[in-house]
């Protein structure tokens, strides 16, 4: 049932074709001047097959997925399955069974503050030495990467790679890591 008034209109869905499927993504305003597609691994488990899938034909070999938390979970699920690597979650807050954790700070495009992702020794000790995969949904400013990346470096990882299904804006530019497709910007 469509109310009266909440009507979508066709120009604010971007249509993305990626890993064999289409998908219509909504498009939402980070700004005065600026519009973001949104790509939601969550419920699309179609989705997140088929990009698990195409990125695992693209990276190096790696003992170990670290995703940051939430939105790149899926993914890094079925990254892991299809692999039969184990995945880590760098956290958003501190949970009970996190042993001494250690922070980085990360400010994202869609999180319009400051964050902190935490990473407890019971998993970060399994990093040292290991090959490892740094997994996301979307990479945009990079930022989140970065705060990935300090993490897996404080408990001695060797990262092989950084991936995402989607390189959103000059992101798409970078040499550095692998994706399967590029995700524009929309300026108003």
């Amino acid at each position: 049932m469509i109310v009266k008034g909440m009507e979508r209109k066709e120009d604010e869905f971007y249509e993305l074709h990626i890993a064999g499927l289409t998908r219509q993504l909504q498009k939402f305003s980070v700004s005065d001047n600026l519009d973001i597609a949104a790509f939601i691994l969550f419920g699309d488990v179609e989705l997140a097959e088929c990009c698990a899938r195409d990125l695992l034909k693209k990276v190096p070999e790696f003992d170990y997925i670290v995703t940051p938390e939430a939105k790149s979970i899926p993914l890094a699920y079925e990254m892991s399955k299809q692999s039969g690597k184990k995945y880590i979650v760098a956290r958003k807050g501190v949970k009970v069974y996190m042993d001494n954790p250690v922070k980085a700070s990360v400010r994202s495009i869609t999180t319009q503050k400051e964050q902190v992702l935490y990473l407890g020794h019971e998993d970060g000790d399994l990093l040292t030495g290991k090959r490892v995969l740094i997994v996301d949904d979307v990479i945009s400013t990079g930022e989140s990467l970065k705060a990935v990346e300090e993490l897996v470096k404080k408990f001695g990882g060797n990262i092989v790679a950084s991936c995402a299904p989607l390189a959103e804006g000059e992101s798409a530019e970078r040499d550095d890591i692998i994706y399967l497709e590029k995700l524009p910007l929309f300026f108003k």
